[in-house]
């Protein structure tokens, strides 16, 4: 467990060093306790303590990477596997959950800046198998997909509902797989379209962009973002990454690895593999306009009233009375936050292989304490 500053050459690991001890005639190597790092900012601190606690409470492993001012600190506590207790490492691979749906975002919208697709035409008009066999009660526009606001039943429902876990975690889920199971669900036919968090909503996306690219999603992120970014470790299917953070789920009391659930691997809303230090150069890289057009991340933001846009959301900045923009990422066995202010100059990528619990279809609660960590802790780096 520990914690590194880059920029100014200072680093500080937890291990002490005993070779000023061989000065006095002491048996063994007891020195005095290492001082506090009066040198540490506070946002530093309460990360750590916040690491402490997690590990303390069950958590296999904390990642954290933050820069601010052209400094760099990252942090790894904890194991990579609850079974060989390798040490983690901040370079470790972790599912990264919802932050997947940024970088199929970032790819729908090169087609859209290629004038390849309309956001605002139908869903239909790209994927002809949409209106026949999802039946939508009206028409769902690219956008809607985009904003989570086309009302289209989430396909997590009726999968979880035909199986135990440990069954569907071996079992593949093709994108045509997905939404045929969202075609389940009946439509939730309301005049006023809201936010309404659907996982098939990325599916039928990534969908469209297999069409018109004619290459599997994941080889799209690839020639996207991770390519041109040199993100060696983010990826969406394929084999589990080596070096791997295990996260777990309990399953009546035991524990169960969910470092690789087969259905997941072809999951376009949360099924991203990453580290959090090339999450945070991605969402660097978008919000410098680095991967698209200023335009288009402007539009990605989503308007001042609207705390969700393209698949970023937002929160407070208080250093600067503006945003910081991400997405926090949930599913089972971690969690992840990223906060990138609007320059991409100071930025946080947080995750937590959380202590293990039955799965859910509902959000972790502890994703929500991280995120009120984590902003607290960026806010404090003014």
């Amino acid at each position: 467990m520990g914690t590194r500053r880059g920029g100014r050459g200072w680093q500080r690991t937890a291990a002490a060093l005993c070779a000023a001890v061989l000065v006095a005639a002491v048996p063994g190597c007891i020195g005095p306790p290492e001082p506090p790092d009066r040198n540490k900012p506070a946002a530093i601190a309460l990360l750590e303590a916040f690491s402490s606690r997690m590990v303390d409470d069950g958590a296999p492993a904390v990642l954290f990477d933050v820069t601010s001012g052209g400094d760099t600190w990252t942090h790894a506590a904890g194991v990579r596997s609850l079974a060989t207790r390798e040490a983690a490492t901040v370079a470790d691979p972790v599912h990264i959950g919802t932050i997947t749906e940024s970088m199929v975002a970032v790819s729908v919208l090169k087609l859209v800046e290629e004038g390849r697709l309309d956001l605002d035409g139908q869903a239909s008009d790209y994927l002809p198998e949409f209106g026949a066999v999802l039946k939508p009660p009206g028409p769902v526009s690219v956008r809607q997909l985009l904003t989570h606001e086309s009302g289209l039943p989430d396909f997590s429902l009726p999968l979880l509902a035909s199986g135990r876990w440990e069954e569907l975690a071996g079992r593949p889920l093709p994108l045509e797989q997905q939404l045929g199971l969202a075609a389940t669900v009946p439509w939730d036919g309301r005049l006023a379209r809201i936010f309404d968090y659907s996982r098939s909503n990325y599916a039928a996306l990534a969908l469209i962009v297999e069409r018109l690219r004619g290459q599997d999603i994941g080889l799209v992120l690839a020639a996207d973002i991770a390519g041109p970014l040199r993100l060696t470790s983010t990826t969406l299917g394929g084999p589990p990454s080596a070096g791997m953070v295990h996260g777990y789920v309990t399953i009546e009391g035991t524990p169960q690895d969910a470092a690789a659930p087969a259905w997941l691997a072809e999951a376009p809303s949360n099924g991203a593999v990453s580290t959090v230090q090339e999450v945070n150069r991605f969402y660097a890289a978008l919000l410098q306009g680095r991967l698209l057009d200023p335009d288009t991340v402007t539009a990605m933001k989503g308007g001042y009233s609207q705390y969700y846009g393209f698949a970023l959301r937002r929160w407070n900045n208080t250093c600067n009375n503006r945003f910081y923009y991400g997405l926090p990422g949930d599913v089972d066995g971690y969690g992840t936050v990223a906060m990138t202010s609007e320059d991409g100059s100071k930025q946080l990528a947080m995750t937590v292989a959380y202590p293990p619990g039955p799965p859910t279809l509902g959000v972790n609660p502890l994703l929500f304490e991280m995120q009120e960590v984590a902003q607290e802790a960026m806010n404090s780096l003014c």
